[in-house]
């Protein structure tokens, strides 16, 4: 008999809502879930590509146990009970001799991440990172400076935009379903979309103004379109009046930095950029300026989604439709959140090893995630003391941060590395110990929220049994937990952690049932502002944020124009596509087939110059590292810059289909993860220069 499963997609870090259709406990399809509003029940290609993974045989199968050296690729298969006992004894032992705060864990963040935080919280460390420092996290600390909240207690009302600008946010090719539909169907009523990238992607193709911008020049553009905003009072006045703290200060700063000054920076005419700041005056507030996803990008990447907010607010989008709707929670529409499995143990009193929150210089990072960059220099340097046990919970930090062979000289002083993963990957062949995760479809998690307009709890089920002896988050860690002694943590069944985790919201696992999602109640769409909204100092958006200056990180930094590529060189850029997420994908059967391998996109004129012809095979390198791989000749890429795909140049003998194709761009970025934005904490990978030559 058909019956249908709802879940959640795990293809990439967006987790759409999706349903399979299970017959006989066999997988026949997957799909967007119908019930939840903006997917219009439908799928990227990459969440097409579930059932690919399940079905493919080229992934870790069991657990294994290193024999030979870190990367020799030499194992022995191991029984679950002996693999959790392994590395519990070994963490138990790191525990005695060094203390539980030498023990680190990274994920890739996302909503299913309480299971294993309480781990942690019960073995008494404070090191829990996520991959953000290659990611988003210029962008919370960016709202964070200005607002006082983070950067998701806002979204985006895309639906109802009246103009959206897309800056480092390729929104059509890193793709979240609900979000391009909802860009899609605000296009067919008239909104206008604003494309500011290096090249012409897919978004920019979709765009009503695209602009070719110089690489590294994101933050002189974003001054100019301030001062316009400013100087010319297109601004919200009512807005800026009540909300803002320190308005004259930023009208004193950005006084020099006129869209004359930015066409020399970044090459976009000067009334290119005075018709801009008057589109978005007319649309005003139902105007979007997104704020970046991946923007560990430029050393001053963090000022560029800083100004980005900051535009958004002068126009009067935070709060309104059509703008950045404050999120609503369950507590927003008079519900009771879930019960938070982290409150089992007390938050460690230890201070974190890569100094977020508290360090001088670092005081003004978020301490939650941290910054897990800088936990690996205290790997090496054992300061402010040593971690000596690392964790890697789906998250290949090889694959995501530059220079795999340097990260790796970091991590010469681990005593375990452990990596928890349901694909091959570098860091997987590099650890000691692999846990192999089921895939998402053979694998139930924890409950979660959704905060927005309509607020809902969803669930992920398992769809079919696994077919390989993988197990699910919660087995793995509420079986380490067992073995530890973390009796509170050792829950037998996932039946009992949602039970625990619903206790007091007056809902059970059933009430999913037919949805997969528990809708909590409609919120206000549009909450305006009040006094506990923004959690500055002063109660109001901060041109000044105080945690900054204290830090000697000047909140309006003055702009300083970016290195110009040495005569011969060019500048590394790189991002998604929309069949691929990262590396992890690119050895999936069915995507693979889509696209095996990544080009190098070069400017036509540049090209010519270097007698490269359009499909050639050319040679990109650095001083330490060189690939062969297809050139990609085109208008549309700024001269200065070439760019690439990420996440190709695999290795690894046990994945066939990847091995050998394309570049991993990455490796281009000589001791890169050392090049780290002072403001917002990313790692700055795209201030690297690269030579191209033609390759037989």
């Amino acid at each position: 008999m058909k019956k249908s499963v709802y879940g959640i997609c795990g293809m990439c870090t967006v987790r759409c809502p999706m349903m399979s259709v299970v017959e006989d406990g066999n997988l026949l399809t997957i799909h967007g879930n119908p019930h939840a509003g903006g997917i219009k029940g439908s799928l990227c290609a990459r969440g097409a590509a579930g059932m690919a993974l399940v079905n493919d045989d080229e992934r870790p199968q069991f657990p294994m146990i290193r024999t030979g050296e870190r990367g020799e690729g030499k194992w022995r298969r191991a029984t679950w009970d002996e693999a959790l006992t392994y590395v519990a004894e070994k963490l138990s032992k790191i525990k005695a001799e060094y203390g539980a705060k030498s023990i680190l864990l990274s994920d890739r963040g996302g909503p299913f991440r309480e299971i294993y935080r309480a781990f942690l919280r019960g073995l008494g460390t404070p090191n829990y990172c996520n991959h953000d420092s290659a990611c988003a996290r210029n962008v919370q600390h960016a709202a964070l400076s200005v607002f006082g909240f983070g950067r998701k207690t806002v979204s985006y009302d895309l639906k109802n935009a009246k103009h959206v600008v897309l800056q480092t946010r390729n929104i059509f090719e890193a793709i979240n379903v609900k979000e391009v539909n909802d860009l899609l169907d605000a296009k067919a009523t008239g909104c206008k979309i604003t494309c500011i990238d290096v090249r012409a992607s897919v978004t920019a193709a979709k765009a009503d103004n695209f602009f070719l911008i110089r690489p590294g020049t994101d933050y002189a553009f974003n001054l100019a379109v301030i001062h316009e905003l400013v100087t010319k009072g297109l601004y919200d006045k009512e807005f800026v009046e009540k909300w803002f703290h320190d308005f004259e200060t930023l009208a004193t700063f950005i006084a020099p930095y006129t869209p004359a000054w930015a066409e020399a920076e970044t090459g976009v005419p000067a009334a290119s950029i005075e018709k801009l700041a008057v589109q978005l005056s007319e649309a005003a507030p139902s105007v979007i300026w997104h704020p970046g996803w991946m923007t560990a990008r430029y050393s001053d990447s963090f000022y560029m989604s800083r100004t980005a907010y900051i535009i958004n607010a002068l126009l009067g989008a935070i709060g309104a439709k059509g703008g950045l709707p404050l999120a609503n929670g369950p507590g927003d529409v008079g519900k009771k959140g879930i019960k938070d499995l982290m409150a089992i143990y007390p938050k460690p009193e230890e201070q974190r090893v890569d100094g977020a929150g508290w360090m001088q210089e670092r005081s003004h990072f978020e301490a939650g995630p941290g910054l897990v960059n800088l936990a690996y220099e205290a790997i090496a340097t054992g300061k402010p003391y040593p971690i000596k046990a690392y964790i890697a919970h789906r998250h290949d930090p090889l694959m995501a941060f530059p220079d795999p062979k340097d990260v790796k000289s970091l991590w010469e002083k681990l005593d375990l590395l452990v990596a928890v993963t349901f694909s091959w990957s570098d860091t997987a062949w590099h650890a000691d110990v692999v846990l192999p995760l089921s895939p998402y479809l053979e694998r139930e998690s924890t409950i979660a929220t959704k905060k927005g307009g309509n607020p809902f709890f969803f669930v992920r089920k398992r769809t079919v049994e696994p077919r390989f002896d993988t197990k699910a988050e919660w087995e793995i860690y509420c079986g380490l937990a067992k073995k530890m002694g973390l009796d509170k943590l050792a829950f037998d069944s996932i039946e009992d952690i949602w039970k625990y985790q619903l206790d007091g919201t007056g809902y059970t696992i059933e009430d999913f049932e037919k949805t997969g999602m528990v809708t909590l109640g409609a919120g206000a769409l549009c909450r305006e502002p009040d006094e506990k909204t923004f959690k500055t100092p002063s109660g109001k958006i901060e041109m000044v944020c105080a945690k900054l200056e204290k830090d000697g990180v000047p909140s309006l930094a003055p702009y300083v124009s970016p290195e110009r590529p040495p005569e011969g060189k060019f500048r590394i850029t790189f991002g998604r596509c929309g069949v691929h997420t990262q590396g992890h994908t690119v050895n999936n059967p069915l995507l693979n087939s889509q696209m095996s391998e990544n080009l190098v996109w070069i400017n036509a004129a540049v090209a010519e110059k270097l007698g490269i012809a359009d499909g050639q095979y050319v040679e990109v390198a650095t001083a330490n590292y060189s690939g062969r791989i297809k050139a990609f000749v085109t208008p549309f890429i700024h001269p200065e810059a070439v760019f690439m795909v990420h996440g190709f140049g695999h290795t690894l003998p046990v994945e066939s289909r990847a091995r050998g194709k394309g570049v991993a761009d990455n490796e281009l970025m000589t001791q890169g993860i050392r090049k780290w934005d002072k403001g917002g904490g990313a790692v700055a990978m795209q201030e690297h220069f690269v030579e191209i030559r033609t390759a037989s």
